[in-house]
């Protein structure tokens, strides 16, 4: 599997298309994805699905127009349905613009399929409540959106957010990964599992 990362929206918000044997799937399309229906077309890639890691505006921007493009089904963490009801979801806060309205299809944590690969669907809230990581174990990779970044968390100042709730999210669930795994966070750069547990400075008390 390969990963494309495009920064979409006004908050640059990482949009990863991941792709694997003429499949792709793209995580957290936050601006208007031209750029990423360009690649697909260059490519020769079929978008199969939409994953959406958590209902923030800066993540939502350009699910509807990536859906309307390619017909993609999109997945969302169904705790955070609720957010797609304020202003933290749908938008118009700070002055930034309105979300356009899709469907999604809610899911839990569990186990999926995409481009006929496994993959570990993670619920890790604290930063929303239904967040959702997204672990390919056949690639090493976990997409977390915004629950963990290089070496700093996401905010817990927003509705449903929870300092606490989150550190046990990425301690449980996300350290509990191989060491080795690459983390793709929701804005910045990447990092690995174990580059956080040892130099976050949110888990200085995480015992290895």
């Amino acid at each position: 599997m390969q990963v494309k990362t495009f920064p979409l929206g006004p908050l640059e918000t990482n949009c990863y298309v991941l792709f694997h044997e003429g499949k792709a799937v793209a995580v957290d399309p936050g601006g208007e994805p031209d750029t990423v229906i360009d690649f697909l077309r260059e490519e020769g890639l079929t978008l199969t699905h939409i994953l959406v890691t958590h209902f923030h505006f800066d993540h939502l921007y350009g699910v509807k127009a990536l859906h309307d493009a390619t017909n993609a089904i999109v997945i969302g963490g169904s705790d955070d349905a609720v957010l797609l009801d304020s202003e933290v979801g749908k938008g118009g806060m700070w002055g930034f613009p309105k979300v356009p309205v899709f469907d999604f299809t809610p899911i839990t944590e569990g186990d999926q399929t995409f481009m006929d690969l496994e993959c570990k669907v993670l619920a890790t809230p604290g930063h929303s409540p239904g967040s959702l990581s997204f672990y390919f174990p056949a690639a090493q990779v976990v997409f977390v959106g915004d629950v963990l970044f290089y070496r700093a968390i996401g905010r817990t100042d927003l509705p449903g957010g929870d300092f606490d709730v989150l550190k046990k999210s990425v301690t449980e669930k996300i350290f509990a990964l191989p060491p080795e795994t690459v983390v793709y966070s929701g804005h910045g750069p990447q990092s690995s599992v174990q580059d956080e547990q040892i130099n976050n400075p949110y888990f200085s008390d995480f015992q290895r």
